[in-house]
């Protein structure tokens, strides 16, 4: 059975509450890349009907997380280096267009509610990517971005990149459990970032995105080089 040490999910949204397992399943490694399954076993596994399961499922198909095997059910995705590289261009184009263009209407309209949430999340993820623990980071990470780029107000853009992130994790989580010590390898300049957008600095906000994403990309090709030539 792929999925273990779950518990059983509450009746209400089913089809959201499965998804976000699964997902989280996947993203911690558990549900491994290349990884099949039916719907009967992950309802079985719930103790809940077919229908949300495979609602929850194709949700995830969506996403790119999932893909449908006719006649045998679902697989992991499979991402590819070369995949890798075009989600971190893209999200670097993306959130540096956020950035560059939307400064100005982000602090306008940024509650004090808001802005100390997404304080709070930036030193959660920090503290995490510090002490190298991975699965903490994971969360918080994914938090801290989507609340930063939510300040934007464009739900559009938040969703995109809220899918590029998570594959992105999904590709990148293999080749770091590999590594026995993730003290100082992972970018902890979260604090750094919020600070610079929250001043209405979008030239240190770009910097601080590029050297973000370029540290994760020559991190990752690293490890997926070491990984090839073991």
């Amino acid at each position: 059975m792929p999925v273990r040490g779950t518990s059983p999910v509450k009746r209400n949204t089913l089809r959201q509450q499965i998804a976000e397992a699964l997902c989280d399943e996947v993203l911690a490694g558990r549900l491994p890349a290349g990884r099949q399954f039916t719907v009967k076993e992950i309802a079985d596994q719930y103790g809940v009907s077919a229908t949300p399961v495979r609602e929850a499922l194709l949700d995830l198909c969506s996403q790119g997380l999932l893909e449908v095997e006719e006649h045998r059910g679902f697989k992991v995705h499979e991402y590819t280096i070369e995949d890798f590289r075009h989600m971190v261009d893209a999200r670097t184009m993306v959130v540096e267009g956020v950035f560059r263009h939307y400064v100005d209407r982000t602090l306008s309209s940024m509650t004090q509610a808001a802005l100390a949430s997404v304080r709070r999340r930036a030193e959660e993820a920090e503290r995490a990517a510090r002490s190298g623990d991975l699965d903490i980071l994971i969360g918080y990470d994914l938090r801290f971005w989507r609340e930063i780029c939510g300040l934007v107000g464009n739900p559009y853009i938040l969703d995109f990149l809220q899918r590029l992130r998570v594959q992105t994790w999904v590709f990148t989580v293999p080749y770091l459990r590999r590594v026995p010590d993730l003290r100082g390898l992972l970018w902890a300049g979260h604090c750094e970032l919020t600070a610079a957008v929250t001043r209405g600095d979008p030239a240190t906000s770009e910097r601080l995105i590029a050297g973000y994403n370029a540290h994760v990309r020559t991190l990752i090709e690293r490890l997926a080089g070491e990984s090839e030539a073991s």
